[in-house]
Order: C-alpha cells, then structure tokens, then sequence
C-alpha cells in the first residue's frame, strides 16, 4: 500500500497468558479516516494503547512514516505526531477548560504554536471558547468529549487514534461528532477510529478492519463493508 503513514506489521500483544492481539497487519494510509470496527473484546483498544507505546507489543513491530515506535516512550509517540483520544476522555477534571488544552501542547513539537493552536481549536469548537474558565468535570458529556478531542488537537498531530468518541452521547451529539472527524480530516489530519456506532464509522470511512478476538477477519474499503451482508448480520442486527 501506497502512502502509508501507519504501518502495523505481524503484530501480538499479551496480556499475561492471554494474546490479545494475534499478528495483526494492517496499514493507514495519509490523509485518510480508517476504522477498526469488532464486537466488544475484539482487541481495537489494545491495537490504540499499543500504537501509542501505553503497552508493549510482545513481537511484531510498529512503523509511523517510517520510523519503528517500538520501545518509545508514550511521550516520545506524542511528540513524533500521534495523539491518542482515549475511552472515557480521561481530561482533567479539576482544571478548566483552557488548563486541559494547554497541557495537550506540553511537547516540544507543539508548544511554540499554543496561541495558534488555542485559536484553531476555539474555531472548531466554539463552544469551548464559552466555557474557557469553566471546571471539566462541569461540562456535559457531548462537551467534555469534544475537550477531549481538541486537546488532542493541541499537540499538532498527523494522526489522531479515537477511541469510542460517540460513547454515550446524545443522538444529536453523535451526528456533530462524526462531522466533526470529517472535519478534521479534511484539514489534514488522518484518523484512526474505533467506533461502536458500526454504521455511521463505515460511512464516513476510506477503509475499514474487522477486528474478531484479536485478529483482522475482514478488510475493505468503509462503503463496502457496509453494504457486505456478512458485516451487516454480524455487527448491525441487520438480516438476523
């Protein structure tokens, strides 16, 4: 495959006994959103964790344009480009709003654009303008996702790795933040997204893995999978 920016080759991972993920390939090209989709337990978080160096791939390696992330720290994988927006937002509850998204530009690569940076987040989410001096922990769900994401944004990366972003919001949210990926790939940034929402992930993706307990059963462009039966009877209730 052409263009790759992400390139993950035979990879496994071990939790103790248990391999979580079995020799997992698969690629990412630049500029391009791209889904791994799979039942709970099928291994897509473990994948995000191990890219971003939070755990250690027991073989196998990691390439990002080019360069082996294995053995990196996980700032060191911030600072080469990759944000990871993981489950559950993980913000900093205490702090304000303004106080989450400078600390997203504490690396090197970012800090010296953090007042442009502030500006093109603001711009993307206007709602978080509003709510700069507030406490986190007091936004709603919707909103507290989308600090999630833009302090993501903060470190200036190629590729932002998305965890669930429409877990547990309102419908009405889920539609703004699948434009909101849209978005913000169409201003460069390639995405790698793990989604529960199977249908709305396939839609807007170039291409998709079908991840089941720990390996890739299915690959294809987002469109195709979508309309395969298979993905549909398995994933999306559809035809059972």
């Amino acid at each position: 495959m052409e263009n790759l920016l992400l390139d993950v080759q035979d990879l496994e991972v071990r939790y103790g006994d248990i391999r979580a993920l079995k020799g997992i390939s698969m690629g990412v090209q630049k500029g391009t959103i791209v889904s791994l989709v799979g039942a709970n337990g099928a291994g897509k978080s473990t994948l995000l964790k191990t890219i971003s160096s939070i755990l250690s791939p027991t073989s196998g390696q990691i390439l990002f344009a080019g360069k082996t992330l294995n053995q990196l720290k996980p700032a060191v994988v911030v600072n080469l480009g990759i944000s990871h927006v993981p489950e559950g937002r993980r913000l900093f509850s205490d702090l304000t709003v303004l106080e989450n998204l400078e600390l997203g530009a504490y690396t090197s690569r970012s800090r010296p654009f953090l007042k442009k940076s502030l500006q093109e987040v603001y711009e993307l989410f206007p709602v978080l303008r509003d709510r700069t001096r507030q406490i986190a922990g007091s936004l709603s769900g919707g909103e507290q996702q989308m600090l999630a994401i833009a302090r993501a944004m903060m470190s200036k990366p190629d590729i932002l790795l998305l965890d669930e972003p429409s877990l547990g919001l309102s419908p009405i949210v889920v539609t703004q933040m699948f434009e909101l990926i849209q978005t913000l790939n169409e201003r460069n940034v390639t995405i790698l997204l793990v989604e529960q929402n199977i249908h709305q992930a396939l839609k807007i993706s170039h291409y998709a893995f079908v991840l089941k307990t720990g390996k890739i059963t299915m690959e294809g462009r987002g469109k195709e999978l979508l309309a395969d039966p298979e993905v549909q009877k398995a994933y999306m209730g559809v035809l059972g």
